[in-house]
């Protein structure tokens, strides 16, 4: 199989070199579990789509510091991508921002949330079990870092997990879109650097609650696991 992972942002160089770019986490995420699986990177930012839709077997869109809802043209671009892959039914993971924005590209709503950050490990409720999750329990835990939340799912959608903070952290559209609000890709290294230096802007408090639930194991290898099922599923 090969992902096509549409790129949404940079980290800085420093960052770069110690936990890669957003695609290397992904590729690092889902490779040891398929070593048939090839990557393509395409730069979002900078207009860089494929040629042709059919290079790549299915699309994963990644996190950004952006908003859906923000005018600039790389993110209506992006928008319009969105739609004609859903019109052709080509299978499409969105995460945190690509969830986000595949929810408002098709026809749903975003918006920053009113209860602030959400940061941290984070423990979701699925809604509903599909077959592609297999034997797996009524709740996962991922890391998120967050202030955008869907807050209306796109009319067919399904909505498949959340909790209390976050009511729509995960939703599937027919067999070929699947999302997560949450950062199955991050290490909770990585993620301590991001609270670090957001702390004052996060809320003191809420950012040392975020730093100590990283002590506690996530789900992310059975999140790798269910994203390849789904993308491999017919």
């Amino acid at each position: 199989m090969k992902l096509g992972i549409l790129e949404t942002d940079q980290l800085e160089q420093s960052l770069q070199k110690k936990y890669g770019p957003y695609s290397k986490m992904f590729q690092k995420l889902l490779s040891p579990l398929d070593d048939q699986l090839v990557f393509q990177v395409y730069d979002t930012i900078h207009f860089e789509y494929p040629k042709n839709r059919d290079d790549c077997d299915a699309y994963l869109i990644t996190g950004s510091k952006a908003s859906p809802y923000q005018d600039k043209a790389w993110i209506r671009r992006l928008e319009k991508e969105i739609q004609i892959l859903h019109a052709n039914k080509k299978k499409l993971i969105g995460i945190c921002f690509g969830h986000q924005l595949i929810a408002q590209a098709l026809g749903g709503a975003v918006q920053k949330s009113d209860l602030g950050w959400g940061v941290g490990l984070s423990t979701q409720h699925w809604f509903q079990k599909k077959d592609w999750m297999g034997d797996t329990e009524e709740t996962f835990k991922i890391l998120v870092s967050h202030q955008d939340q869907v807050t209306h799912i796109p009319p067919g959608a399904e909505c498949l997990a959340g909790n209390d903070f976050c009511p729509k952290a995960s939703f599937q559209m027919g067999h070929h879109i699947l999302t997560f609000q949450g950062h199955p890709e991050f290490q909770p290294a990585y993620l301590r650097h991001l609270i670090t230096g957001r702390r004052e802007i996060i809320g003191v408090s809420r950012a040392e609650q975020a730093l100590q639930s990283l002590h506690v194991p996530n789900d992310h290898a059975q999140i790798a696991r269910w994203i390849l099922a789904f993308l491999k599923a017919g």
